[in-house]
């Protein structure tokens, strides 16, 4: 398991019974999650008294039950700073699990000795877009959301990296690499973090389980003649981590040689010693 155990600013203190316990910042919030099954003594007073806690519907849904809760506010992690906010359907904007994925492509990035470029796709509020801007390389941010490409230019901006060579990218992921292929671009790297169902700005369809692998085919058509890696998440789905490295030796392994590694990835548990799995990650590297 890769575990992101280097943040300060975020500490996942307890879960389970469906839920677990934050810190974010000096914030404290409660989220459901429903690999946490087991029941936990919630001896830790946060539980009680929370500053958010995210209540499900029964009707589908939830919403936020706030105690003095402001409506953003930053957290840090090592070089890089990043908005947190509340948001429908349990998110804040940032999956902290990341961290480590984030680790290792800017170690991947400063030891390439040379200019490298990065496209990441479904690419969010821009963790990894900010994480590979910090380690010098140019990047192409896309993701089909014109209030997350936003988030992101806000996290890039604060983290200080207002004027990194970054380009936002609002569009279908898949159309994007299309003509990216067309036009004779090419990346060093990839990093995707696809969900499980979605839909691009004029209503395209996206289902995981139609779409992953012709995507990740698609994909290695624009990646460089010498790559340096494709990360490769799956945390909203059940696809086992064998599952990714098949793909991805399948689909980029037999094309430009260099090996597979895939585990999943996981976050420190402060009142067990414990560590939370929260989805799996695919890693192809280079030789």
């Amino acid at each position: 398991m890769w575990i992101a155990d280097g943040w300060k600013d975020y500490e996942l203190i307890d879960c389970g019974g469906g839920e677990k316990l934050e810190r974010w910042g000096d914030r404290l919030l409660v989220r459901p999650d429903p690999q946490a099954i087991w029941n936990p003594p919630r001896r830790h007073p946060g539980w009680r008294k929370p500053d958010g806690k995210y209540l499900r519907s029964d009707t589908g849904g939830g919403h936020w039950e706030k105690n003095h809760l402001p409506g953003q506010w930053q957290v840090r992690y090592k070089t890089l700073t990043f908005q947190v906010k509340p948001m429908n359907f349990k998110h804040t904007g940032l999956f902290p699990e990341q961290a480590a994925n984030w680790d290792f492509a800017m170690e991947r990035i400063r030891a390439a000795g040379r200019p490298v470029s990065v496209l990441n796709l479904f690419a969010y509020t821009g963790g990894a877009t900010v994480a590979c801007a910090r380690a010098g390389a140019s990047v192409c941010h896309v993701d089909a959301a014109k209030g997350m490409v936003q988030w992101a230019r806000e996290n890039a901006k604060i983290s200080g990296l207002e004027d990194a060579p970054v380009r936002w990218i609002v569009d279908d992921c898949a159309k994007f690499v299309e003509r990216e292929i067309r036009r004779g671009r090419s990346y060093d790297a990839i990093i995707m973090d696809p969900p499980s169902y979605g839909r691009g700005p004029t209503g395209e369809v996206w289902k995981l389980e139609d779409s992953l692998y012709p995507f990740v085919e698609l994909c290695s058509k624009v990646l460089s003649d010498s790559p340096l890696f494709l990360i490769l998440n799956s945390y909203t789905t059940g696809l086992a981590p064998g599952v990714l490295t098949y793909l991805l030796e399948t689909l980029i392994s037999k094309k430009f040689g260099g090996r597979t590694e895939s585990q999943e990835l996981g976050l420190p548990v402060t009142e067990s010693g414990l560590v939370l799995p929260c989805g799996a990650t695919g890693r192809w590297v280079c030789d």
